[in-house]
């Protein structure tokens, strides 16, 4: 069971090696929201998105002879990063499995780490069985992106950090990918207040957690095909999704177009990049329809300057 007291223990591993990153404000975003809402801005984070958090958190728990073997991850691109940068802190390796059409600015990225570079077909592939089988045979430590008790605590300390500068907040708004950020963040914000609302975001393409909690069960669906590729997710993890029926209280989805719309307000009001997945909760809460105090994450913003004009054009 995940709770408030492994956000804080990750939180305290995290002091003074991941970012503590700035909460934004603006007006415009208020009025459209109809909310006094607080931007939690993880595109400043180390590697450029929150997974620095959870990935750190959970090789700083890896034994000396863990590290000296090595870590594997599958990732589409920011999980891979985060865990190519913090084997480079511990001093040890990895080998990361990401899908043949990562955006190559995410896959440089992952090898200027130091990380190897594995790839596959993710629309034919099982990436959970081709990573197993990855780690098993190089004798490696697989850190997942999401199915992890550690990540998923070290994700949570994003919303830990912002609840503790802004004060209570009435609802607290969190992309969905496979669903360890929000986890985390679930369980920090309402082991600190049991009243806080917790809305997820899904692009509209990519909706197999809120079909999986309208069902109580996890349900699959074809591999998304949307520009949140971070968010491409075809069935919830198994642990994340068991934190997430307990205490997401609401899932909604936004389109490619509002997506797009979020990263064209938030370079041309706010003066930030952020990459598709980084815009979908932003993208939620400019749709309106939110009162109170709202926090939001804006969970990453690695994305190319072409891949960036491209979307915007």
């Amino acid at each position: 069971m995940l709770t408030l007291d492994d956000v804080q223990d990750a939180a305290a591993r995290l002091k003074g090696v991941a970012f503590r990153t700035p909460v934004l404000r603006s007006r415009t975003v208020d009025g459209r929201a109809g909310a006094e809402v607080f931007l939690k801005a993880e595109n400043f984070q180390r590697v450029g998105a929150f997974k620095f958090r959870g990935a750190y958190n959970a090789v700083s728990r890896l034994t000396p002879e863990q590290l000296e073997r090595g870590i594997a991850a599958y990732s589409s691109g920011n999980h891979a990063q985060a865990v190519a940068l913090a084997a480079r802190e511990f001093g040890s390796s990895a080998v990361i499995l990401m899908p043949e059409d990562t955006p190559q600015s995410k896959v440089d990225a992952t090898r200027g780490y130091g990380a190897e570079v594995v790839t596959y077909d993710r629309y034919t592939g099982d990436r959970v069985a081709i990573g197993n089988a990855l780690a098993s045979d190089r004798g490696l430590t697989l850190i997942p992106p999401y199915e992890h008790l550690h990540v998923m605590a070290g994700q949570g300390t994003s919303a830990l950090e912002l609840v503790e500068e802004v004060g209570p907040l009435g609802t607290l708004v969190v992309p969905i990918g496979g669903g360890g950020l929000i986890a985390g963040s679930a369980t920090a914000a309402k082991g600190l207040d049991r009243r806080i609302r917790v809305v997820g975001v899904e692009p509209e393409l990519g909706n197999d957690t809120k079909l999986s909690l309208a069902a109580g069960r996890r349900v699959s669906i074809p591999v998304p095909r949307t520009i949140a590729d971070g968010q491409a997710a075809d069935i919830p993890g198994e642990l994340t999704f068991s934190v997430n029926q307990r205490l997401v209280d609401e899932v909604v989805l936004v389109t490619d177009d509002q997506i797009r719309a979020a990263m064209r307000f938030a370079f041309e009001r706010l003066k930030i990049v952020l990459e598709p997945s980084g815009a979908t909760s932003l993208a939620a809460v400019l749709q309106g329809g939110f009162s109170g105090r709202v926090g939001v994450i804006l969970s990453g913003g690695n994305v190319s300057p072409d891949r960036f004009a491209e979307l915007l054009a």
